[in-house]
């Protein structure tokens, strides 16, 4: 009767074993994925910096190097991501209004319109919006908290790109 329940547990362990075992995190994209190319930014919102577009766009080369196992691409011929955008909005707006409509807090919001080519496994392309923000005090000089604010916002922008590609598979 021991070895009977012995060889049942064996089967039931053995059955259920992995196949593969391993450290290293193959996530949720497609095995043919290995590279992606991103064509810097455009700017089409009226008050965006000019420099913004290029600091976004190494925000988001280095974001999807370091958080995927996706490698940069120079050329697009040879990347199986292939992603391209535009700003489209770029505003500081007064939040939380307080006595004799002076604001206490802004918002800074910031949008941008990306368009997603896939070439492996097979084609697919796709369009999303994503508009993230960053609030500050009023009291505070916008040109002196405006990096700050764009680094959470890139932060942000980043985190979205990787879950849409990631979550478009």
């Amino acid at each position: 009767m021991r070895i009977l329940y012995f060889v049942v547990l064996l089967l039931l362990v053995t059955g259920c074993w992995p196949s593969k075992i391993g450290f290293r995190d193959t996530g949720g994209m497609p095995v043919e994925w290995e590279k992606f190319y991103l064509q810097t930014l455009r700017v089409n919102a009226p008050t965006c910096p000019l420099s913004y577009a290029a600091t976004l766009s190494e925000s988001l080369k280095d974001g999807i190097q370091n958080n995927t196992r996706l490698l940069i691409s120079s050329n697009i011929k040879d990347a199986q991501v292939q992603l391209s955008g535009e700003i489209t909005n770029y505003s500081v707006n007064p939040i939380a209004l307080q006595n004799g409509d002076n604001a206490a807090k802004n918002r800074l919001t910031v949008s941008i319109a990306f368009e997603g080519n896939i070439t492996a496994p097979k084609i697919d392309t796709w369009k999303f919006v994503v508009t993230r923000f960053a609030d500050f005090d009023a009291s505070a000089n916008f040109a002196t908290v405006e990096s700050q604010l764009l680094t959470q916002v890139n932060e942000q922008v980043v985190q979205d790109v990787i879950n849409k590609i990631m979550s478009n598979w």
